[in-house]
């Protein structure tokens, strides 16, 4: 059985596609894919994306949990603030890329993959030998982005809280739509201004946050957008997904994460084995290419060769570029042809397609 989110009713109602994502059952597309991607870029759209993990970590050692747990340095933390991380095993692949957020000195939200919400629990409660309490928040937890350059227009007409004033990576607390206990984060998976908003459902009403966003943001166009959009967003920035451009096989440093893998920091899980490929040297690397030809849309799974016909990688996402009007991808090549200008070629449907490699984002913000 499918889980659903709070919203999952409003998807219906709004005609939404759904699918089995993660095990939960979400809208993959509404009207269409390209409508709510221009959305995004050009206005704001709206995604239910409660279906990701939230854990909640506290006590007089949570920071040194969350620190041994982390590749980036939580010491940089401060109240108010987030930072992008991830999670290690102790070879040095990855259990998951995540979000943490410092409450409070001794207090920390971990925001994790959705298909990963057991397992990350797991892992991390296997290594809690610290004054530290671990709980997940999942089950409770609503969380919507509002993503696009009109989003601030229309979450501003529902808070009094200053959204200008929300930094990157910083969040703050307040009011929308008459309900208290609002979380707003700027942060975000498309590369547009936005927020991300958590609350709890059972003191706050989903469906009437939902439908006042709805409402504040008619007048710029407002759209609901499914996990296509999400998908084709974040790949123009060059983001990485979890399970297709970063799994348990790659480690941080292939994947283009080096620069929060902090390695001068304190003891964290897989830092040896980090430590160890840097000292060897990477033998491959995460890229992103762009495809010559028009025709040849570069897919998870397929080959990559050099000019030689020797393979060299594999493509890990792709798809057609809705604001660029291109094929574009990111893969695995080995480290001679990781260079920015490499010519690399993309076996698709039998035909190897001459791509240029090109480091991400594709779309300039």
């Amino acid at each position: 059985m499918l889980k659903r989110t709070p919203f999952y009713e409003l998807h219906k109602k709004a005609g939404a596609k759904l699918i089995d994502f993660g095990g939960f059952d979400m809208p993959v597309q509404y009207e269409s894919i390209r409508k709510e991607h221009k959305a995004v870029r050009e206005n704001v759209g709206i995604f239910d994306v409660s279906h990701m993990g939230e854990f909640y970590v506290s006590g007089s050692q949570a920071f040194e949990l969350v620190q041994k747990m982390t590749i980036n340095d939580v010491a940089r933390l401060q109240p108010g603030k987030a930072q992008y991380s991830a999670m290690c095993y102790e070879d040095g692949g990855m259990v998951d890329d995540l979000l943490v957020y410092m409450l409070a000195e001794d207090e920390y939200i971990l925001v994790v993959n959705a298909s990963n919400i057991e397992k990350d629990f797991n892992w991390i409660a296997k290594h809690n030998s610290f004054d530290a309490e671990l709980a997940d928040l999942s089950e409770d937890t609503c969380l919507l982005a509002v993503q696009g350059p009109r989003s601030v227009e229309t979450l501003q007409k529902l808070t009094e809280t200053d959204l200008s004033s929300v930094s990157f990576y910083t969040f703050n607390m307040g009011q929308l739509a008459g309900f208290d206990d609002i979380t707003f984060s700027a942060t975000g998976y498309t590369g547009e201004k936005g927020f991300e908003l958590y609350f709890n459902k059972n003191r706050v009403n989903p469906a009437a946050v939902w439908e006042a966003i709805m409402d504040a943001g008619s007048e710029f166009g407002i759209e609901p957008c499914g996990l296509g959009a999400r998908d084709t967003l974040r790949l123009e920035m060059g983001y990485a997904l979890y399970g297709n451009d970063i799994t348990e096989d790659t480690h941080p440093l292939e994947a283009g994460m080096g620069w929060l893998t902090r390695l001068d920091k304190d003891d964290f899980i897989g830092r040896e084995a980090l430590i160890r490929a840097r000292e060897e040297g990477l033998e491959r690397r995460l890229v992103g290419f762009v495809v010559e030809d028009r025709r040849s849309i570069p897919r998870k799974g397929y080959t990559l060769y050099d000019s030689e016909d020797q393979e060299i990688g594999f493509v890990t996402s792709g798809t057609r570029s809705i604001t660029l009007n291109e094929n574009i991808g990111m893969g695995y090549v080995k480290e001679p042809y990781s260079e920015e200008g490499s010519a690399v070629f993309v076996e698709v449907r039998n035909k190897k397609s001459r791509a240029i490699v090109k480091k991400p984002p594709f779309v300039k913000k």
